[in-house]
């Protein structure tokens, strides 16, 4: 199933996307559950609530975020094959390398990106990601448990400016609006295998970005388990797992984002996430 946020009419909704339909749960499983992520330990509860009502067409919502603002956005960095940013090319990382994005870097879907102001326009990057739901509690789980506490996947663009980032990572992952995310979660239920998950990205129309998940370096059981040893995982928490070669700035020459470029980011199978370059 898809799980959403929106808002309709002025009011904020989350629920259930089916058949182009947004099925909002009731005000009594909302007063219970307050946000969509208090409620992905029970999606068969939330399911069952939200189609008892009778929905609204998605074209008359606009999308929110499916993770709410008190989510954490822990980023895995060099975590497939590539050689930008870094050259030459750097094999597999000997540790798992984490950064974190903040509330307001991400948009939903059909947003349109901020350019950033002054020189940092000059390198304004995409980058495609497969993006992890935590759907229950995880502390210092094993990698063999990693999985059983995902509650499904996204799709995201870690936005990016590449002249920041030599200032330091936080600094290149966290311009505001930079990035995007959604439009919603597909259920761990609908994705019998993760790893083959293919990963595609799309300005204005041409691909750019291309992969299969199983390219990762460090697979994301290893990255849940290492990052609930240092933290505890919430329910709603979203972990973006690195993006695969084909960026801007690796091309030749590099072709980096400007205004009126669009920018898709599709986890085949389970979102497709669209924003424009305002």
């Amino acid at each position: 199933m898809k799980l959403a946020r929106w808002t309709h009419e002025g009011r904020d909704a989350y629920g259930v996307i089916e058949d182009g339909r947004a099925y909002g749960v009731s005000a009594g499983f909302a007063a219970r559950h307050p946000d969509l992520a208090d409620a992905l330990a029970d999606v068969a509860a939330l399911f069952t609530d939200a189609m008892s009502g009778a929905g609204v067409a998605v074209d008359g919502i606009d999308w929110r975020l499916p993770v709410a603002p008190t989510a954490r956005i822990i980023c895995v960095g060099i975590n497939y094959p590539k050689r930008y940013p870094l050259d030459p090319a750097q094999g597999r990382p000997e540790n798992i390398i984490l950064f974190a994005k903040l509330d307001g870097t991400l948009v939903p879907h059909g947003a349109h990106l901020q350019m950033p102001g002054g020189e940092a326009a000059q390198s304004f990057d995409y980058e495609g990601e497969i993006g992890v739901v935590i759907g229950r509690a995880a502390d210092r789980v094993s990698v063999a448990q990693a999985m059983d506490h995902v509650a499904g996947y996204t799709a995201l663009n870690d936005g990016s400016v590449r002249a920041w980032q030599k200032h330091s990572v936080h600094a290149g992952k966290n311009f505001a609006r930079s990035g995007g995310c959604g439009p919603w979660i597909a259920t761990a239920d609908e994705v019998p295998d993760p790893d083959a998950l293919r990963l595609v990205t799309r300005l204005n129309g041409e691909v750019v970005q291309d992969t299969l998940a199983r390219a990762m370096f460090y697979g994301m059981a290893q990255v849940i388990s290492y990052i609930s040893h240092m933290m505890p995982l919430r329910p709603g928490d979203l972990i973006a797992t690195g993006s695969p070669e084909g960026t801007g700035g690796s091309r030749t020459p590099p072709r980096f984002l400007v205004r009126g470029d669009v920018v898709e980011v599709e986890v085949e199978g389970v979102a497709t996430v669209t924003t424009p370059v305002g």
